[in-house]
């Protein structure tokens, strides 16, 4: 009896580890354009890695989010670099995602840092530098479900701010099987800006979504459609297209982001 106990339990060990794939880090790379109705067009490549503190567990959960539902605290790091016409915008930033050891509470940050050069109509060149932060403090009240608080703020030589944010998240499966993951944010104050998104997932590998953006400040709002999808367990191709309007101004953007994981 022992023996058929411990064959049972290697046999099911052996079966959980022939379906659950792990990894430690993932880079990626992404390239973007942007082309308004009024002209100056412009492009932008990223480039991003993170790096979880303990190996992620994909288990049976939709590749993408597997780092979310296995609460996998992390560091990241990004760069980005615009050109648009006569100005280039480029951006490099720092973040982290803690997940407290046995409990529900959640933590993260973010600083970054942009600076952008205009060219002026004489060909002159004028420098604006801004450091961007931000901060929160989130609950996990169930399973694949965080809500977050925080504020979000900059900084620069004319002026500074900060505001409060709330957001939630929430990756669940459908009566059907299907996972689907639902996301909305919000910055108050003086930042006025608020986000949708969502995620229906075909399969644990490909997944299609909308998301929306609005933001006062900068009289922004936009609405996108992406797709997002793994070829194997270590590579994922994802694309977006986005109809916006900024001012009076329509544009469309268009995105491709390639990620490796290990």
């Amino acid at each position: 009896m022992k023996k058929l106990a411990i064959a049972s339990a290697l046999l099911s060990a052996l079966a959980v580890t022939g379906t659950a794939h792990a990894y430690q880090a993932e880079v990626g790379a992404s390239a973007g354009y942007i082309d308004p109705d009024n002209g100056g067009s412009g492009s932008e490549f990223g480039v991003n890695g993170t790096y979880y503190f303990n190996p992620v567990q994909t288990r049976n959960a939709p590749l993408a989010e597997a780092a979310f539902l296995d609460r996998a605290s992390n560091v990241s790091v990004h760069a980005n670099f615009a050109d648009r016409g006569d100005v280039d915008d480029n951006t490099y930033g720092i973040g982290a995602e803690y997940y407290v050891p046995n409990s529900d509470f959640y933590l993260s940050g973010d600083v970054s840092r942009n600076n952008t050069e205009v060219r002026d109509f004489l060909g002159n060149k004028h420098d604006f530098d801004t450091t961007y932060y931000s901060a929160e403090v989130g609950y996990l009240p169930a399973p694949g479900f965080l809500v977050a608080a925080g504020v979000k703020g900059y900084d620069n030589d004319k002026d500074d701010g900060a505001d409060p944010t709330l957001r939630a998240k929430y990756v669940t499966t459908l009566s059907n099987g299907k996972d689907i993951n639902l996301e909305a944010g919000a910055s108050f104050g003086d930042l006025d800006e608020f986000n949708l998104a969502a995620d229906y997932f075909i399969d644990k590998t490909f997944s299609v979504g909308a998301d929306y953006y609005n933001n006062d400040l900068t009289d922004r709002s936009e609405v996108g459609i992406n797709a997002r999808k793994f070829f194997n367990q270590q590579v994922s191709l994802e694309g977006r297209v986005g109809f916006g309007e900024a001012g009076s101004n329509d544009y469309n953007s268009f995105g491709l982001a390639a990620k490796y994981r290990f």
